[in-house]
């Protein structure tokens, strides 16, 4: 019980007042304990509070910097993968592929199952669970490499789809945790965006798979040469297995750890249940065997097609479509014609050689090889030896052993790659012909070691030396009725030089120019039988003269364009007006442009085999002009076509028909030109040139109301522009016949039995040989020269050198083809008549006399020429001058005969000019 003190009791106040002053002399009284923890506790607090909210601050500032340099992921819904571009020929084989990178796109709904888990299984088994990102397995992989110590790439924890985000968005494979930070970010964004499927078919075509291969489908070719549809389990495991390492995983380099990895694939797919474990038991006991993929492009012979097509499409779409768009381009490439035109002209490269060059000697000597070396001596030393440009893939390079017999080694077999370090094969042993023997006994005598390139007779008992020709050569064949070509042969070797001597080549044709300027002689009403003196012509100090150096006096045209007279050409240049020829060749497509000289006439202007060869179905087509073209149309990856040639198009029959009705109804209305109206036909009316006529749109762009229907009857509508009329050209066409039936182009028509026209071409110092000719379907055109113009030797014209080689091509181009007759247009006649130098068919239209020459003056055509018509004002002093490009006036001289004789008060000049003078330009 407790005492409580009365107020009376003196001694416990008095106790307390000591207690206290005790208490503030010093001794201090401590606080309860349970204050001092909440006080470290609210310290704490305070202290986690400031650092979670500058982490948070720190991290959202982080988030912010990654979530803003994030790209968007809206162009995955329409993503289009670069795919390569794909050349056909004309029979729909693959002739070249053009990428950046080799990628053969294929849709999800077309890709395997089996493909699909395999890639499952090796790279992300969750795929179809997550939203982007696999928790489990970044701890994973975080835990593993704590483990494994430093120096080490981590292991990586990618999603299918942050690899997709990676590749297709980032373009980055740096290890950094900033990287992978927008990896997961731009992953969860493309999942809320497309469809699980989407995502697998981006990766699954994106994906670099090794050896140049992008995407699953290119990959298939590549390593076992089959479709996807076509993998069994094993070889879909192993495609699998690449994205880890596609280099570390080389079948051919690396082929056990190839094969371990396809079959831990396997082991996942089992495991996975896309496979049972029988299965993959049964599959990894396959061996893992790669089949060689050979890339198509180009097909043997068409590098040149092919790269000038490459070119063109460059030009008109650029790169980046070209190479990554997908497009597949369909070309009018005949593969047997082109290896035919290549191997002809080949043919008659090395024959000129032969003739002309001589042997140049051995491409190098190995000196330790001897007349007494072991086979294995001269194997070593020949393996080693690359193989020098220009080669062709049927020669071989061989090692002279015994000089005196000739006997040479080889070794066959082998893959001849140019510029390996070794070449592969088994050793064998030959004599070389006799013949080839004695062509290099009299230049330079074969030693022991020289390394020559040979090929293999049929007997095997023999082998001919050969060796690369310096002169080159072209060749282009179209079809006259479309300008497709067939054929298109650059050079010797497109391996030895790019340059492509049928497009690029700006050379002179000679007198294969010529029938233009007596096509504008015919578009002038002059008749083939119209005579034109050839004697002696000259101005100032140019003498042009005759190939033969004789003068025939009055000459037809027939005769004329037969035999190749230069002094009636230049005659009839004059009176006809160079200005009108080369308005007729400009707008035939044969020369972009062409001066106003007298020269140009017998072929001194600049043009190529390809403008030529377009040129002269121009004159086989009838007049219409004729654009060459390699392209017959372009698709898009969709299929879509998007270009084709302008010019011809499918209409209905009742649409051409109701269209013609409707020109011919305006034909005699009122115009500029004839503001009574147009006179009629009937009545004679001044020559003139033809007119020019606007090209038609593309006939990709083709009004669909003309479209023939289901029902309607088609009908090819030609909306080119005509530059000559038909009767004109078939005038032409006709003394072009008689040129290769007896007149300069006779080796090219032997054993040629079906009608055929032609000229042969033959420049200044026989710098070029030409021959162009064509029948009612095919144009071939030839030309034969060197790289730096220089003479191809006497008398080495179009005809002997040209010719043969055109023959053999249109002999092969012919097969297929019905034998035709030139088409007769009406309003000319046909007549067999005497020119004075043998019997000639013509054709003569309604207004002239067959076989009858006129004098020129009496119908108005011919009227006093000035400097301007002959373009004396334009003529250099001498040839020299003249090559250099000068143009000093002439000193004077005749412009032209007009009939039978030279018009009057005619200068003659002397009868024999100097070898020197003969014309510029065309010859034979």
């Amino acid at each position: 019980m407790t005492r409580t003190p009365s107020s009376g009791d003196s001694g416990s106040s008095s106790d307390k007042k000591e207690e206290n002053a005790s208490s503030r002399q010093g001794v201090t009284l401590r606080r309860p304990r349970f204050r001092q923890w909440r006080g470290l506790l609210g310290t704490v607090a305070a202290v986690g509070l400031v650092g979670v909210t500058g982490a948070s601050l720190l991290v959202w500032h982080q988030y912010e910097g990654i979530v803003a340099d994030l790209p968007t992921v809206e162009g995955l819904r329409t993503y289009q993968p670069p795919v390569m571009s794909r050349l056909y020929a004309s029979d729909d084989k693959v002739i070249a592929e053009l990428a950046d990178e080799r990628r053969v796109f294929v849709p999800y709904s077309a890709i395997p199952d089996r493909v699909k888990n395999a890639f499952i299984a090796a790279e992300d088994q969750k795929f179809w669970t997550h939203k982007g990102v696999d928790p489990v397995a970044i701890i994973r992989a975080g835990l593993t490499d704590l483990t494994r110590g430093k120096g080490r790439r981590p292991i990586g924890a990618s999603t299918i789809t942050q690899q997709v985000a990676r590749v297709m968005l980032l373009g980055s494979n740096a290890v950094s945790m900033k990287r992978k930070a927008k990896e997961a970010f731009l992953a969860m964004r493309i999942e809320q965006v497309l469809p699980k499927e989407k995502i697998l078919e981006i990766y699954l075509n994106e994906i670099y798979m090794g050896s140049g291969a992008y995407g699953i489908a290119a990959a298939a070719q590549t390593y076992f040469n089959k479709p996807l549809d076509q993998l069994d389990d094993a070889e879909a495991a192993f495609l699998g297995a690449l994205p880890k390492s596609p280099t570390n995983y080389n079948p051919i380099r690396f082929p056990d750890a190839a094969r371990g990895r396809r079959n831990w694939v396997l082991e996942r797919m089992a495991e996975t249940g896309a496979i049972t474990h029988e299965a993959a038991r049964s599959a990894e006991a396959e061996p893992l065997i790669p089949h060689a993929f050979v890339r198509p492009g180009p097909a043997p012979g068409s590098e040149w097609f092919a790269e000038e097509v490459r070119r063109e499409l460059l030009e008109r779409y650029g790169q980046d479509t070209t190479l990554q768009g997908g497009l597949e381009v369909h070309t009018s490439l005949d593969p047997a014609l082109q290896l035919t035109a290549q191997t002809t002209l080949r043919q008659g490269l090395m024959a000129y050689d032969r003739a002309h060059g001589g042997w140049r000697g051995p491409i190098k000597h190995l000196a330790e090889v001897t007349s007494s070396s072991s086979q294995e001596d001269w194997v070593a030393a020949l393996q080693a030896v690359p193989v020098p440009l220009g080669m062709l893939d049927q020669w071989r390079l061989a090692v002279v052993l015994d000089p005196s017999r000739g006997r040479v080694g080889w070794l066959e077999g082998g893959i001849m790659r140019r510029g390996a370090a070794t070449q592969g094969g088994t050793p064998q042993t030959a004599q070389v012909l006799e013949r080839d023997l004695a062509w290099t006994r009299r230049f330079r005598l074969l030693r022991a070691g020289d390394v020559v390139m040979i090929e293999p007779q049929a007997q095997g008992e023999r082998v001919a030396l050969m060796q690369v020709p310096h002169v080159e050569g072209a060749v282009v064949t179209l079809n006259v009725h479309t300008g497709r070509v067939m054929a298109l042969v650059g050079g010797w070797s497109f391996q030895t030089s790019q340059f492509d001597r049928a497009t690029q080549a700006l050379r002179q044709p000679g007198s294969s120019f010529k029938p233009f300027v007596y096509l504008q002689a015919m578009e002038q009403g002059i008749s083939p039988s119209q005579a034109f003196d050839d004697s002696p012509v000259s101005y100032g100090a140019w003498h042009p003269n005759n190939y033969e150096k004789d003068f025939w006096g009055p000459t037809s045209l027939h005769d004329a364009l037969r035999e190749s007279r230069n002094l009636v050409t230049i005659r009839l240049a004059a009176h006809i007006g160079i200005k009108n020829v080369a308005d007729l060749a400009t707008r035939i497509g044969l020369v972009d442009s062409m001066p106003h000289v007298l020269p140009a006439a017998l072929g001194a202007v600049e043009t190529t085999v390809l403008k030529e060869a377009g040129a002269y179905a121009t004159l086989a087509a009838g007049g219409r002009k004729v654009t060459p073209t390699l392209i017959d149309d372009v698709q898009d990856r969709q299929g879509k076509v998007i270009w084709r040639p302008e010019g011809l198009s499918l209409v209905s029959v009742a649409a051409q028909t109701a269209a013609e009705q409707q020109a011919a109804g305006h034909e005699n209305e009122p115009d500029a030109i004839f503001p009574d109206g147009k006179p009629d036909a009937a009545q004679p009316q001044p020559p003139a040139p033809a007119p020019v006529t606007t090209p038609a749109p593309s006939a990709s762009v083709q009004n669909s109301a003309d479209l023939p229907g289901v029902d309607d009857q088609p009908a090819v509508k030609d909306d080119r522009p005509r530059v000559a009329s038909e009767q004109s050209t078939f005038q032409i066409t006709t003394m072009l016949q008689d040129v290769i039936r007896r007149g300069t182009g006779v080796q090219a028509g032997k054993g040629i039995d079906r009608p055929v026209a032609g000229k042969t071409g033959t420049s200044q110092n026989f710098n070029d040989a030409w021959f162009a000719g064509y029948s009612p379907d095919l144009v071939t055109v030839v030309w034969i020269g060197f790289d730096s113009p220089q003479s191809l030797g006497k008398n080495e014209t179009g005809g002997a050198i040209a010719g043969p080689i055109w023959n053999k091509i249109m002999k092969t181009a012919f097969e297929g083809y019905p034998k035709l007759d030139f088409p007769v247009p009406e309003g000319v006649t046909l007549v067999r008549y005497d020119t004075g130098r043998g019997v000639a068919i013509d054709a003569f239209k309604p207004d002239q006399i067959p076989g009858v020459s006129v004098s020129l003056a009496d119908n108005g055509a011919s009227q006093e020429l000035t400097a301007a018509d002959t373009g004396a004002e334009n003529m250099p002093d001498s040839e020299s001058d003249m090559a250099a490009g000068g143009g000093q006036p002439g000193a004077g001289g005749t412009a032209a005969g007009n009939s039978a004789t030279p018009a009057p008060g005619t200068p003659h000049p002397a009868q024999e000019p100097s070898g020197g003078d003969i014309g510029m330009g065309g010859l034979y």
